[in-house]
């Protein structure tokens, strides 16, 4: 059974047939349902991406109502992927130079070294320890690359559970409240961090906090450190989750990986393109414009179907066939354009060394055993494993 609409098709347990059939009408539509525009096509997604009317956010409302005036708000009007113009291509041009200035080789070690410490502690393979593994793991490697003591990193990923809720509608008032609490801690951490922190050449703080420097956005610093734990913490995790999902609907490729652990790089691109974390986002029209033949009107909303321009056979021949060594992939998930993610390189080494470790320890992903739904969300595909009842 189809989802009801594209948002609802996120937590869907297949809802790909269902994206295929909006690949099959217009490129730009109109959902009465959700009173917005839906683009679906790989070609179409790429030109509101790079249009200069389309905004992350609307106008009239920078920062979520709901946040407005607490700390998690005052995080969230920092966050470079949620600003445009002067206030995201400066600091974006400082995360994007520095981050692709880390050696993949170190990052990888980190993950790995976490990886091994967090399995037997959460219990992996059973359900619950691989869902505690694969959210603790990415906020455990960037905090370690940014410096905190491994003591403090468990309460790290606390806090960044609960400030993650901010960015999403769904929350509730306890959770916003939650998330408000735990920007604050992070605020105040992060400050005694850069307080501290010993200037070293391979220090990733040390290099943004010079980046920061030289660009003249010192005072958005703490907020886009808060930013690129939330990023790792939700985007990485389900791309982590995803690629389990492959490794256990498809049972040859789990053997293959670990007969041939050097693929799993290509393993992780394909998981991005064919079952992405990131399903879907948001761009709001700021002046009159026009895409694909519509005219769209300031105040108007497009959802942006990333996963289904990943099964576009026009951007990837036999999109729906998952492909190993696939070439040239649009990787959607990881943007576009001017707000292409710069951590992208970082998400990729911190999974690939997860999904080695985890393939190389004396244990299986036994699709007998596990199961999975997914976590209830607007835009991000995350699974959440349970226990198969016998």
């Amino acid at each position: 059974m189809f989802p009801s609409n594209p948002v609802t098709a996120v937590c869907h347990p297949d809802p790909y047939p269902y994206y295929r059939s909006l690949l099959a009408g217009p490129g730009l539509q109109f959902d009465e349902g959700l009173k917005l525009w839906v683009a679906s096509s790989a070609a179409v997604v790429r030109q509101v991406l790079e249009h200069a009317d389309c905004l992350v956010r609307p106008l009239a409302e920078p920062v979520p109502r709901a946040i407005v005036g607490s700390s998690a708000g005052q995080v969230f009007a920092y966050l470079v992927r949620m600003n445009e113009g002067s206030a995201h291509a400066v600091p974006k041009l400082a995360l994007q130079q520095t981050l692709a200035a880390l050696d993949p080789a170190r990052i990888g070690a980190r993950a790995s070294y976490f990886s091994a410490l967090l399995a037997p502690r959460h219990g992996v393979p059973t359900a619950a320890g691989l869902n505690a593994w694969m959210f603790d793991l990415p906020v455990y490697v960037v905090g370690d690359l940014l410096g905190f003591a491994e003591a403090g990193l468990p309460q790290l990923a606390l806090w960044m559970g609960d400030f993650v809720r901010c960015l999403s509608p769904l929350s509730d008032e306890s959770q916003l409240a939650a998330a408000s609490v735990a920007a604050q801690a992070l605020l105040a951490r992060f400050a005694e961090l850069l307080a501290a922190a010993v200037p070293t050449v391979d220090s990733l703080l040390s290099r943004l906090q010079q980046a920061a420097q030289q660009a003249g956005w010192q005072h958005a610093l703490l907020a886009n450190l808060i930013g690129l734990l939330s990023q790792t913490y939700e985007a990485t995790a389900g791309l982590i989750g995803n690629s389990l999902v492959a490794l256990l609907s498809q049972p040859d490729l789990q053997q293959q990986m670990r007969l041939a652990p050097e693929q799993t790089a290509a393993l992780l691109e394909e998981v991005c393109r064919y079952d992405p974390p990131v399903q879907n986002t948001r761009r709001f029209v700021a002046n009159a414009c026009c895409i694909a033949g519509v005219a769209l009107q300031p105040g108007d909303v497009i959802l942006l179907v990333l996963a289904a321009a990943g099964r576009d056979d026009q951007a990837h021949p036999n999109a729906n066939q998952f492909v190993l060594d696939r070439p040239a992939r649009q990787l959607f998930g990881f943007g576009h354009g001017r707000h292409l993610c710069p951590g992208q390189q970082l998400a990729a080494s911190i999974v690939n060394a997860a999904l080695q470790s985890l393939l190389a320890l004396p244990l299986s992903l036994d699709p007998a055993q596990l199961q999975w739904s997914y976590r209830r969300s607007l835009n991000g595909r995350l699974p959440l494993f349970q226990p198969v009842c016998h």
